[in-house]
């Protein structure tokens, strides 16, 4: 079908990555059927900022580590602020707890930023199609961080809506401003907010955030 409209995201703060990744793509995804548009973004809120606007996007290359996130709080606040948008995650971070997390926080797959342009191609076809992808001969491993395995498993029971409530915390926006860009009462986000503080297990929403952070300090860069 020719008038079917691909659009992908690439997001990685080295322009000579995301060149280098447009040019291979651009070339061998003729495929997938129809036209194929690649977008850049450099940096976490420029990504914000294209998913905002009236584009039709339908998969996000994302890098672990860019200006304005680190870790997998990106990967956090975009399956929060836009669950429908299929997330696959390219790292130099490649080793089986990073990728075993990455997919247990809702990531549609992971591609070694080693892997070939082929590899990173059948990926995206393969997210397309709504399948999961990951690299062969992944052994899954439980989180040997107790801490980690913990938070991950709390934050797994939070409902999309308090996702987005706390990452918007993480993010320094009061509950008014929350409250302004959810375009819902105060009182609802107030609602929001004891409840993603009781399923923390956090008595403030500073606690909250410092638990947040650890995603991103506990991840390599790259």
């Amino acid at each position: 079908m020719t008038d079917l409209k691909t659009t992908l995201v690439i997001v990685d703060d080295h322009p000579l990555f995301r060149g280098a990744m447009v040019q291979a793509l651009d070339t061998r995804l003729a495929n997938l059927g129809g036209e194929v548009s690649i977008l850049e973004a450099g940096d976490f809120k420029t990504l914000q900022k294209i998913l905002s606007d009236d584009i039709e996007i339908d998969l996000v290359l994302l890098d672990l580590s860019m200006p304005g996130v680190s870790g997998f709080s990106g990967l956090l606040t975009l399956r929060a602020e836009h669950p429908e948008v299929p997330v696959v995650i390219v790292s130099a971070s490649d080793d089986n707890a990073t990728i075993s997390r990455a997919l247990g926080l809702g990531a549609s797959g992971f591609v070694p930023k080693s892997a070939s342009i082929e590899t990173i191609r059948n990926a995206i076809a393969s997210v397309l199609e709504g399948d999961i992808w990951q690299p062969d001969g992944l052994e899954p491993v439980n989180e040997a961080d107790a801490e980690m395995a913990d938070l991950i498993a709390k934050l797994a029971t939070l409902t999309p809506q308090q996702t987005r409530v706390l990452s918007m915390i993480s993010q320094g926006l009061l509950n008014k401003q929350i409250a302004y860009e959810l375009d819902v009462s105060e009182a609802t986000i107030k609602a929001h907010v004891s409840a993603v503080l009781q399923k923390l297990d956090v008595d403030s929403r500073t606690q909250a955030v410092i638990k947040l952070s650890r995603l991103g300090s506990d991840a390599i860069a790259g």
